[in-house]
């Protein structure tokens, strides 16, 4: 039998309080709310999304997890904001993937997101629509690129920023198109497609979870999908690939960390992410937008998920020549 003395038992009681302040506040964490920030105004997809994911996951960290949307620059605004706060897990960045494999190269105001951001999680894949005010004479796509060839640089279509997900659909529908639109990038989703329902823009490759509802309520009128099959929120609506335009681009958000967070508190941020994508809450309100759960990965197979994608994106940007501004 082993005998402890009582000065013996009180050291080992009191190991923990012997631990750096750092490690203490890991074990710890988290102890007060965490913020989720979006690089884009209120009411766009990215937002929705954060918002459903936040309130899912606040019971299993057991702090509350607030939304603060920093807009502008395509999400550069934001992913700096991140990038430059504490790294204890309070600040994290939901992205739009954009954010962090595109900006890169077409942004002189972005950070290296390389370095200056941590992957943690994918949280979505999806496609965007093509969509139109009402009022355009076009109930195709091919009756919108008769319309362009017939007024050259005449139609618009707004985007969430230079570089974008949306911006680039629309350059690249233009090329194979072979037809001339002009780009107007706004500070978010939101507004970008406010302009096209009021008619000030001809169209937007928007985000499917802000445009399906305007889509419903006949504000837009939807002419394309531009992923590889259809949506099961807008079963109706053909692809860009059946109507003759061999274009495909799709899109994903994920969770990233300023650099140098510790692996404990990523690894716990995976962990209850995971679980709160695997809510029925979750998956139900990403199926009603036409968004999909991404395939399930390990922190590492992220990170190289980003690190691929960039240089795929900056390949295709300078094929594209879409410039730095």
């Amino acid at each position: 039998m082993t005998v402890i003395n009582r000065r013996h038992a009180l050291a080992l009681g009191s190991g923990a309080l012997l631990l750096p302040s750092s490690l203490r506040a890991q074990a710890a964490w988290p102890t007060q709310p965490i913020t989720f920030v979006v690089g884009y105004a209120a009411g766009g997809g990215a937002d929705i999304v954060a918002r459903e994911l936040a309130m899912l996951e606040t019971p299993l960290l057991g702090q509350q997890i607030i939304v603060e949307n920093k807009g502008g620059a395509a999400g550069a605004i934001g992913a700096r904001f991140v990038s430059n706060a504490k790294p204890d897990g309070y600040t994290i960045f939901y992205a739009v993937g954009t954010n962090v494999v595109t900006n890169p190269h077409v942004l002189k105001t972005s950070i290296d997101t390389l370095a200056g951001l941590v992957p943690i999680i994918q949280t979505t894949d999806y496609q965007y629509v093509l969509a139109v005010n009402p009022a355009v004479p076009a109930n195709n796509v091919k009756e919108l690129v008769a319309l362009a060839k017939k007024e050259p640089g005449k139609l618009t279509y707004s985007s969430s920023g230079v570089g974008g997900n949306n911006h680039l659909a629309g350059a690249l529908f233009a090329e194979a198109a072979g037809i001339d639109l002009t780009h107007v990038p706004y500070k978010g989703t939101g507004p970008a497609l406010l302009d096209v329902i009021s008619g000030i823009i001809t169209m937007n490759f928007s985000s499917l979870p802000p445009a399906v509802s305007q889509i419903k309520a006949g504000k837009l009128r939807a002419l394309a999908v531009t992923g590889d099959k259809r949506v099961s929120s807008l079963p109706e609506v053909p692809t860009l690939k059946e109507q003759g335009i061999d274009v495909a681009v799709t899109g994903w958000h994920g969770l990233f960390a300023p650099p140098k967070t510790p692996d404990a508190i990523l690894d716990r941020l995976h962990k209850e992410t995971a679980a709160a994508m695997k809510d029925p809450k979750f998956t139900g309100a990403l199926a009603k937008d036409g968004l999909e759960l991404p395939p399930e990965r390990t922190r590492a197979e992220f990170v190289k998920f980003v690190h691929d994608e960039h240089a795929f994106w900056g390949k295709k940007l300078k094929a594209l020549n879409i410039q730095a501004e």
